[in-house]
């Protein structure tokens, strides 16, 4: 798969200069990608958190902005970009709900431009494959976002975006948890100290 596709052929310098810096560059993205972006990064404590809460309950997680079909188109682009391997991939951590947790707080301004992304990729796959990414071949979802990924890509601008935007989210959700963290970036704690503070929201304090 293209380097640029998978954050798993980052190096783990390029990964911490991302998590590490004040905002994250997107070249030539949409406001709205670099606004979740931010929100992401500034979101992570929390999220994780509420995740990791909810999943200790008797109903267990659920979505606040996916769909189930949405859902799980987001799980299986953001494995795509950080698969399993002999580290743990996107889905072992659950990006997906911490996707679904940033947009929850997200402005509808830049949520809903995330959503009509999912939409435009079901429609491209249709156009390409006869089908939805998730129903589609491992190839054929890794040749569609090869085509989003390429620097020159000649795919429609708010596929280009969208992509942006989940690989950036996926990152962030990934790469600010235990595992990405020390497992994938071998930070020894002192990264995540220095970076990110703990969540402040009083139902995650105690």
């Amino acid at each position: 798969m293209d380097a640029n596709l998978r954050p798993t052929g980052i190096d783990r310098r390029t990964a911490l200069r991302r998590l590490t810096s004040t905002g994250v560059a997107l070249a030539a993205s949409a406001s709205w990608v670099d606004a979740l972006a931010a929100l992401a990064r500034q979101q992570a404590p929390h999220a994780h958190a509420t995740i990791a809460a909810a999943a200790q309950t008797a109903t267990g997680w659920k979505a606040k902005v996916l769909n189930a079909h949405q859902l799980r188109t987001v799980g299986i682009l953001s494995e795509l970009i950080i698969p399993k391997t002999d580290t743990p991939g996107a889905m072992d951590v659950h990006v997906d709900r911490f996707i679904d947790t940033v947009l929850a707080e997200a402005k509808p301004a830049e949520r809903d431009p995330f959503v009509t992304g999912l939409a435009w990729m079901d429609a491209r796959a249709g156009v390409l494959y006869k089908t939805d990414v998730a129903s589609a071949t491992p190839a054929q979802q890794i040749e569609l976002l090869t085509r989003l990924s390429a620097a020159a890509s000649q795919e429609a601008k708010p596929g280009v975006d969208f992509f942006t935007a989940i690989k950036t989210m996926t990152i962030t959700g990934y790469y600010t948890t235990q595992i990405g963290l020390e497992r994938e970036l071998g930070d020894d704690g002192v990264l995540a100290q220095a970076s990110f503070e703990g969540c402040t929201h009083p139902e995650h304090i105690g």
